[in-house]
């Protein structure tokens, strides 16, 4: 190797070195605050489950009583929903889906959605998102009280025209200068609604931890 070519060997080597090293950083990192993610995310939403549903109306364990649904199509977006049951002495109380919804202004916003038997909505609650502050956070039940305007409705309250911000012709209020993010948030709960409504037997009785398939 000639010595012209001696500096150069070195400093690839040198920099496929601190790639190395910061790549093991990274996963090291990640091994590490996962578990920590984890259960910070399932308190929060344990917290928003007894919200919408309160601890006394059921006595199962929500997290041991959960399934999965794999429905990109009908959902418009192919990550998996996850469904919890909610049940009183083994009674169907209601059904609390994890739902993501595709176009938001800033991208995907995951909602949680529970519906009881009677395919009436109990309520709704923004997980995650990435709306811009003070524009579509308020669809977040701490900025705002848009998101409880949910609660009671229905397939049939209102139509399923009703079923859209005011500006497409519907119901639900957009907010000043943002109407994706709620619209984004109305399509998808008026999905949950439409699929509870077609699958609410099988929603019920597939066994805990199984996915429903449908692709």
């Amino acid at each position: 190797m000639s010595k012209a070519l001696q500096p150069v060997v070195r400093g690839g080597l040198l920099l496929g070195v601190i790639a190395l090293l910061g790549t093991a950083l990274l996963a090291g990192v990640n091994y590490l605050t996962h578990d920590r993610i984890v259960a910070q995310e399932k308190r929060r939403v344990l917290q928003q489950l007894n919200e919408i549903v309160p601890v006394g109306s059921y006595n199962n364990d929500l997290f041991e009583d959960v399934i999965e649904i794999s429905d990109p199509e009908f959902f418009r977006h192919p990550a998996a929903v996850t469904v919890y049951r909610a049940r009183l002495d083994g009674k169907p109380v209601s059904v609390l889906m994890i739902i993501t919804a595709p176009g938001g202004y800033n991208g995907d916003i995951r909602l949680l959605v529970a519906i009881n038997t009677a395919g009436t909505i109990l309520g709704v609650r923004v997980i995650s998102h990435r709306e811009t502050p003070g524009l579509g956070d308020p669809i977040e039940a701490e900025k705002s009280d848009w998101v409880f305007g949910f609660a009671q409705r229905s397939l049939h309250n209102p139509d399923g025209s009703g079923w859209a911000v005011k500006r497409d012709g519907g119901e639900f209020d957009q907010f000043t200068g943002a109407t994706i993010s709620p619209r984004a948030v109305v399509r998808a709960v008026h999905t949950a609604l439409l699929y509870f409504q077609a699958h609410q037997q099988e929603l019920f009785d597939t066994p805990s931890q199984a996915v429903i398939r449908n692709e």
